[in-house]
């Protein structure tokens, strides 16, 4: 049997590298060389660079088509429960999918299916807006449609997260994570304003159309770059579905890091979900306006801060102890928020609260993928996104059900609590730390 723990590599040394052929590009040209492990050092290597560019424009298409989701779910029923179920057709398949994803991740052609999945998603968004043109659409197809585009997405997310660390060397994977937390959550501000923007004049279905489209930026940064083959590996069929768990039971840091995402996205962020509800509840402010979209973009801007500040601000900080802080700051501005009543201060705690939230998941995230080897990093990130993006939508659809019979600020301050025991839980420090501190004198 082999031994499922994984094993550091040591700092990429192969001038054949990609990586090393653009850092040397760099140096010939006269450019200065960056810091290992930042942001700018990261975003150097060629081949990430391109890749990333096409994530983000991408993902502006995806965010404004979540957001006006979410929106259209709220105004067709005014239901948290309903807006609940939306959003579980449309992440939940990550619960059941990423697995599968991860497996394919390190067998097939990586950039073959990258391409074929991206096609599926953009052809299933042309459908959800011609079935959103009617002004009472079916909440039936509605779900159906949403539920093919997340299963799409959950068979593409791990593939593409297995392969965006191996674009450059080991010592810069912090940097690449930070940057691609950084898109996401950038994605996560334009998006919503410039859905919102069209949903209020155009209606939902030129949102849906506009997200097919930008679906093709990604298929063309993908004609243009070399992926790496996936790693060769001894396990086939089912075992390799099980081997990313084997990964986390034999490794104490891959197992914490994996238990805090599952545990925090179910019972922490069902706020997210539930926007459209608080919003219109607890701040007045409409669905269906610019009020709302600067609401989400708010938060958007504020992840985008936290993601970017693991790779630049706090590039040399522990993000071991990064993780626990935030996890307790995170706790004291969910309470706070759940408690406002207007929208004036709702912006800016939202703004924090985003900025806060997303440090702790790059945080958490760097931390897991510096402790991965490649041959397993497909299986055990399959995981990470089932916790990360898969549980998120069922932690929703159950806060929407309990905030039908109790108060939101209640709801939120629950999750709160649930923060503050992970913060006191978790301990993501390397085995060799744990241990030298148990046996340091008093």
């Amino acid at each position: 049997m082999t031994d499922a723990r994984p094993v550091r590599r040591p700092a990429v040394t192969d001038t054949s590298d990609p990586c090393f052929e653009d850092n040397e590009d760099a140096l010939l040209e006269g450019d200065r060389p960056f810091t290992p492990g930042t942001a700018r050092a990261a975003f150097s290597h060629r081949a990430f660079r391109t890749i990333y560019l096409g994530a983000l424009a991408s993902n502006i298409g995806t965010w404004m088509q979540n957001v006006v989701l979410g929106a259209l779910a709220f105004s067709l029923t005014h239901s948290p429960v309903f807006v609940g179920i939306v959003t579980a057709a449309q992440l939940g398949p990550l619960l059941l999918f990423s697995v599968v994803g991860g497996m394919l991740a390190d067998t097939v052609d990586r950039k073959r299916l990258l391409i074929v999945l991206t096609v599926v998603q953009a052809v299933f968004s042309v459908v959800l807006g011609v079935i959103a043109l009617d002004t009472s659409p079916s909440k039936v197809l509605l779900v159906l449609c949403v539920l093919a585009i997340g299963i799409g997405n959950a068979l593409y997310a791990p593939v593409f997260s297995a392969v965006l660390p191996v674009l450059v060397p080991r010592e810069d994977i912090g940097g690449a994570i930070s940057l691609n937390s950084v898109q996401m959550n950038a994605s996560r501000v334009i998006g919503p304003v410039i859905g919102t923007f069209l949903y209020a004049r155009y209606g939902a279905s030129w949102v849906f159309f506009l997200n097919a489209a930008s679906y093709a930026a990604v298929i063309v940064v993908l004609t243009w770059v070399r992926l790496p083959p996936p790693p060769a590996s001894g396990t086939q069929g089912f075992h390799r579905l099980l081997e990313g768990i084997k990964v986390a039971r034999a490794d104490r840091v891959v197992g914490q890091c994996l238990v805090v995402i599952f545990v925090f996205s179910f019972f922490c962020l069902p706020f997210i979900t539930q926007l459209p509800k608080i919003a219109d509840s607890h701040l007045g402010i409409v669905p269906k306006s610019g009020g709302y979209g600067l609401l989400y973009a708010s938060f958007g801007l504020g992840a985008v801060v936290g993601a970017l500040s693991i790779g630049t601000v706090f590039a040399g900080a522990s993000k071991a102890k990064l993780t626990r802080y935030g996890l307790v700051a995170f706790a004291l501005l969910l309470t706070l928020f759940g408690l406002l009543r207007s929208p004036g201060p709702a912006y800016p705690v939202i703004f924090v609260l985003g900025s806060v939230y997303f440090a702790v998941i790059t945080s958490l995230s760097t931390v897991l993928q510096e402790d991965l080897e490649d041959a397993v990093r497909g299986k055990v990130m399959a995981l990470w996104i089932m916790g990360f993006g898969g549980t998120v939508p069922f932690g929703g659809l159950a806060g929407g059900a309990l905030m039908q019979h109790a108060p939101i600020a209640a709801v939120l301050a629950g999750g709160a609590a649930v923060a503050l025991l992970l913060a006191w839980w978790t301990d993501l420090r390397p085995r060799e730390t744990v241990a030298s501190t148990a046996v340091a004198p008093a």
